[in-house]
This record gives C-alpha cells, sequence and structure tokens, in this order.
C-alpha cells in the first residue's frame, strides 16, 4: 500500500509572513495538494527572545486570507519540549558540553590558519578544559559524506567532519537547537515530505544523520530558491521584508500570483478568485515536477 503523503509548513513566529516566507508556504502546499496529501501547520517558537507577541495569529490568519488550509490541529514547538529532552537522552555519548563562546571558536579557528571560523574546531570534544563550564551541548559528527537526492537540486552531498564540524544540539542559553527540534517533530507528525527555501539545504544532511542515530525515518527533501531583495540579501524581518498580508490588500494579485510567478509557474493573468488560482497553481506544479523529472 502506498504510504500516505504528509508535508507541512513550520514558520517561526518572529514577525508576519513576507513575500520569501509565502514562496515557501506555497510551494509545500502545493506540492501537498498534488499528491493528495496533508498538509501541516507547525509553529516553530523555541527562540523566545525572538518571537514577537501576535506574530503566530498574523500567520494563521494570512494563511487563511491566502487560501491556505491546514489539516489536523496546529502543533507548538513550545508545547513539546520533553520530546527534544528525551531525544537528546537517547544520543547518550555522541554527545558532549562545550565551554566555548563563539569569539573562542572564531579565534580558534583563526590560530590554527583556518577562514571559516563558523566551523566548530573540537576544542571540548575530548572533555573540558580545568576551570570551564558547560555552556551547550554538542553532537560528535564522523568524517563521512551524506548524500541525498533534492527532488528540484538534484543530488547533494556534505562532509559534517570539514564542512559543519560538531554542532549544537541545546544552546548556551537553554534553547532547543533547530536541528533536533525539527527532525524530531518531522518524525512524531509522520512528515513524509519536505518542501522548504533553499537556504536550509545546508542543514538536510546534519538532519539526515540525526535521523540515522535516533531511528528515524527521512523524509524526501525539496528546496525552492529564496526571494531576495535588490541587494541579493535573503528576503527575511532583519532585512526589513515586508508582509505580504497588510489586512486589506489583494492577496490574490499583489500576493498570490507574483509568488507562483517566482516559482516558475505559468497561470493564465485572467485568474479571477483564490479558488481558481489553487486549482490551476496545482496543475501548474504537477507540469513541473514531471518536467524536473525528465
Amino acid at each position: 500500500m502506498k504510504q500516505k503523503y504528509i508535508g507541512r509548513f513550520a514558520p517561526s513566529p518572529t514577525g508576519p509572513l513576507h513575500m520569501g516566507s509565502l514562496v515557501a508556504a506555497m510551494a509545500s502546499y502545493l506540492d501537498a495538494k498534488a499528491h493528495e496529501g496533508l498538509w501541516l501547520l507547525r509553529m516553530e517558537d523555541l527562540d523566545f527572545d525572538r518571537n514577537v507577541k501576535g506574530a503566530d495569529q498574523h500567520i494563521i490568519q494570512s494563511l487563511q486570507r491566502s487560501g491556505m488550509l491546514w489539516d489536523g490541529d496546529i502543533n507548538w514547538q513550545s508545547k513539546r519540549q520533553h520530546l527534544y529532552e528525551a531525544a537528546l537522552q537517547k544520543l547518550g555519548d555522541n554527545l558532549y558540553p562545550c565551554a566555548c563562546s563563539r569569539k573562542e571558536i572564531a579565534d580558534s579557528r583563526l590560530r590554527l590558519g583556518e577562514t571559516a571560523s563558523q566551523i566548530y574546531p573540537g576544542t571540548c570534544r575530548h572533555g573540558l578544559a580545568e576551570g570551564k563550564a558547560a555552556r551547550a551541548w554538542r553532537l560528535r559528527v564522523p568524517d563521512q559524506i551524506y548524500r541525498f537526492e533534492d527532488r528540484l537540486a538534484g543530488m547533494q552531498q556534505q562532509n559534517l567532519a570539514t564542512e559543519v564540524g560538531d554542532f549544537v544540539l541545546k544552546r548556551a542559553d537553554g534553547f532547543w537547537a533547530y536541528q533536533l527540534a525539527v527532525v524530531v517533530d518531522d518524525a512524531a507528525q509522520g512528515i513524509t515530505h519536505v518542501v522548504r527555501g533553499a537556504d536550509l539545504i545546508d542543514s538536510t544532511a546534519r538532519q539526515i544523520y540525526l535521523q540515522e542515530l535516533l531511528g528515524l525515518p527521512t523524509p524526501a527533501y525539496l528546496h525552492v530558491p529564496v526571494v531576495t531583495n535588490a541587494d541579493g540579501e535573503k528576503l527575511s524581518k532583519q532585512t526589513g521584508a515586508l508582509a505580504f498580508d497588510q489586512g486589506d490588500n489583494d492577496i490574490l494579485h499583489d500576493a498570490l500570483m507574483p509568488a507562483a510567478s517566482f516559482l516558475g509557474l505559468q497561470l493564465s493573468t485572467g485568474i479571477g478568485s483564490k479558488e481558481e488560482f489553487w486549482g490551476m497553481a496545482t496543475l501548474a506544479w504537477k507540469n513541473k515536477l514531471d518536467n524536473t523529472k525528465k
């Protein structure tokens, strides 16, 4: 029996959805509809310092105004922290405490003559230095290439040791890291297909490694191009991206049609309703996937 398709959209409530968020939401929604599957909504609200009051409700309303309706109840990561703790405990000796600050990591890399200061040099891998206290928990990674087939971008590969280094699962501020939470939640919700922005393609090998260690299934991945501003920067709240939903604007023509165009979907300019838009866009997405496979 063919496995039921289950996809998801997982925004962070750090502000309203902008055009880049809409593109990611639309791609995941269309992929679910094209496969006659389920589309779940998950609020990734674990970064409590960056959460904006009321942003979650704005996101929910914007999706509803756009005609993207999710299946089942909304999941909130802040209510699932016991699952992340259980996963952390299961990792056992693959974890180790780390006392390093970001500045210390950058300084260590420079002393080693390495320019990629974001890659952890393994300072605490074999134990904390005398007088040092744990600030975070890191996962040991193997010197091994992980490969996966992206449904849009094709074959991808990454050596975790040389391109990432041992990465954090629980931060110095006590917050859970994205990599652990997303792996645990995708498995708990039975996600079979992940569709998201290409800015997260670099995280995929780490997530596959975590899935392997935790004995969890690996979903199929598809990463769509990210929307950028005039300076070539990814649209984000930090770069001043505006909400696509102003409350009284024409969502169909101001947001949905431009987002579909960005995704390379050829739609008639004469579409007159959101219902018609989603029907035509789903067909166009199916054609896009079929042409990608050829």
